[in-house]
């Protein structure tokens, strides 16, 4: 298979093996990534470095996976304001409406098509290709992301117009972080207990109080201090962004952010204290989830 030329910025946890998918199921991929150990692997498995980013404006369809909107705006919006017109840009950042809507205008000047298309799953989610990958444009655009977002992975929601797919992800995102509070404060009590972290997590995995949330925590393979303090990195982030939306939209998220304010985790606050620092008090001590 030989599909249109892609470039792809954003080479962090889940971008690589993006590129390495891209690149197996035979697209001709263009990548700029800052970290030399980064470029070599990926130059190893068949892709394309540049070492200037504005280079990948080249391409046919260009693939920004950024952490967040000023990431976006700082490496994403000079690569488009420099691609040519009846090219695609897709976005797989979570961030908000408004720099979707801003990409928007700048793509309109260039001819450019801009696709949103936030995503759920983890880096073993792109390299099994089966990420879940919602998708929001005019309907030709998210046809002509389709295929290359398709290389990893096995889901694609088309969700409407610009800026209803980073919607929906935020949603998803906040109710996702109101059901891990209260599976950490289930844990904490079963600990108090002497009830084992296998045991609890076995229980959960076939009853009804068992959740995507509580599977994400055994499937990680880390100490329950380490899965927080990452999780909460980008979960502050999305919550903080999904209560900026609804309050823009006008949506009535009351009892989602009374949940996600009650827990271990300090998700909601400006002003947070280590999540890390707050798991081990609220949980008292850590075991290994090796599951």
């Amino acid at each position: 298979m030989t599909g249109p030329v892609v470039g792809f910025v954003g080479t962090g946890q889940i971008g690589e093996p993006m590129v390495e998918r891209l690149v197996s199921r035979g697209f001709p991929t263009r990548f700029h990534a800052r970290r030399s150990e980064v470029r070599d692997r990926l130059a190893a498995h068949g892709g394309e470095p540049v070492s200037d980013p504005l280079a990948l404006a080249e391409a046919d369809v260009v693939v920004a996976c950024l952490f967040d909107d000023r990431q976006l705006l700082d490496a994403g919006v000079p690569i488009l304001r420099a691609m040519r017109a009846g090219t695609t840009f897709v976005s797989h950042t979570t961030g908000s409406p408004d720099m979707v809507h801003r990409l928007q205008r700048v793509a309109r000047e260039r001819g450019v098509a801009v696709v949103e298309a936030p995503f759920s799953g983890t880096a073993d989610a792109v390299r099994n290709g089966a990420l879940m990958v919602m998708l929001a444009g005019a309907p030709d655009a998210v046809e002509a992301a389709r295929p290359v977002v398709a290389a990893y992975a096995s889901t694609t929601v088309p969700t409407g117009d610009l800026g209803s797919a980073v919607a929906m992800k935020l949603l998803n995102n906040a109710l996702f972080a109101a059901c891990t509070q209260p599976t950490l404060s289930a844990l904490g009590a079963a600990r108090s207990l002497g009830i084992s972290d296998e045991c609890f997590f076995d229980v959960l995995a076939g009853s009804s109080g068992g959740s995507r949330a509580a599977d994400n925590m055994t499937g990680s393979r880390m100490t329950t201090e380490e899965y927080c303090e990452r999780l909460a990195r980008y979960l502050r982030k999305d919550v903080a962004a999904a209560l900026g939306v609804a309050d823009r939209m006008d949506l009535d998220i009351t009892h989602l952010v009374e949940t996600i304010q009650h827990g271990p985790l300090d998700l909601v606050r400006n002003e947070a204290p280590s999540p890390a620092t707050e798991t081990a008090a609220a949980l008292t001590h850590t075991k290994e989830i090796t599951r």
